[in-house]
């Protein structure tokens, strides 16, 4: 199975975290483990105390998983301009260095529909799974290290092909916790990026935002990673109306595995959720819409959180074909099991590309 995760923050923690996605599992807990005893990382410096989290990214588990393709962020933390847009360019500069190792079997950066086939196509045919190529599909999550939509054509040059205007509001629209539509300078970012052919991320808009965006933006669309809020009654998540509306559009929406995007109000002390939790999410949608075309995955693995809060059975990326299970088991069909688990964000991103 060709397994897709749209959302994972792979260049920001190998850049603030020293959490090399090159690198196993067994690797990094072992090194965080010993720095966290140590009070400080590898190199004597900075101390990891803030790395409490259980880390659950690793090539060579995508590999072993069956993980093929992810949408791997740009994101940073709001902060003064130059110091955004540094950091925006430093994360793409280590994406296409990963893409220029000479490994058959390592990374590739996805920005063409033959980019896509090859990807496909190599990675059914690997040897074993050791040998299987992971895409790397550049998304940015908050456009903030956009100086000015008239920089959008070097990003676009250099890889970038899916955009979040947002994630706790921006310059250029309203986001989680903060309400608002787009601005003058959104609705520019918007213009430009339907020139250029891009896929828009709808995940973290506010409500306005996700409105206008639904009826302004004539480009392809996605939700990397966002669930439903009849279960978590938050700004973060669609409403029904919003996933009757996404969907229509043709929309793939990304379920987040996240306790507390999953069952609200959860805190650790109150213990492990279970897969059951991810798939009401899943269910609801599918319910909505009347089939099971517009749902995938979109983690959010070491986005904040590590398996410590995360459903069970996921404790690496490795495990994310469980979910196959429970889908099997909640009647969906083997090819609307082979949709959720990748085929649909497929679908999206082979008609979207150039």
């Amino acid at each position: 199975m060709f397994i897709v995760d749209a959302h994972e923050d792979i260049a920001y923690n190998a850049l603030h975290h020293d959490r090399d996605v090159r690198r196993s599992i067994v690797e990094q807990r072992a090194r965080e483990a010993a720095a966290a005893h140590a009070g400080a990382d590898s190199s004597g410096g900075q101390t990891l105390s803030h790395m409490s989290d259980t880390v659950m990214i690793g090539l060579p588990e995508h590999r072993r998983g069956g993980i093929g393709l992810v949408c791997s962020t740009i994101f940073c933390m709001p902060e003064e301009q130059e110091a955004m847009t540094t950091d925006g360019w430093a994360q793409m500069r280590y994406y296409q260095a990963l893409a220029a190792e000479p490994d058959d079997a390592g990374v590739r950066l996805i920005g063409s529909r033959a980019d896509l086939d090859a990807l496909i196509r190599d990675h059914a045919a690997a040897p074993s799974p050791d040998k299987r190529p992971v895409g790397f599909l550049p998304l940015m999550e908050s456009a903030d290290p956009i100086r000015d939509p008239a920089d959008l054509e070097q990003w676009y040059a250099a890889g970038l092909r899916i955009i979040g205007p947002t994630w706790r509001g921006s310059r250029y629209c309203g986001g989680t916790g903060h309400p608002g539509g787009f601005t003058d300078i959104g609705f520019a970012l918007l213009a430009e990026m339907e020139r250029l052919g891009m896929i828009l991320d709808l995940s973290h808009m506010a409500d306005d935002a996700v409105w206008q965006a639904l009826e302004r933006y004539g480009g392809p669309i996605i939700a990397s990673h966002t669930n439903s809020r009849i279960y978590l009654p938050t700004d973060r998540h669609f409403t029904d109306d919003q996933i009757r509306a996404a969907t229509a559009r043709g929309v793939v929406i990304g379920v987040v595995l996240h306790n507390g995007f999953l069952v609200a109000g959860w805190k650790p002390e109150q213990g492990p959720v279970g897969l059951d939790a991810v798939l009401r999410h899943l269910d609801h949608v599918r319910e909505l819409t009347g089939d099971a075309l517009h749902s995938g995955i979109g983690s959010d693995f070491d986005g904040g959180a590590g398996s410590e809060s995360t459903p069970q059975p996921f404790d690496t990326v490795a495990d994310l074909a469980a979910l196959a299970d429970g889908l099997r088991a909640h009647d969906y069909s083997d090819d609307d099991i082979a949709g959720v688990m990748g085929g649909n964000f497929l679908r999206v991103f082979g008609q979207a590309l150039p």
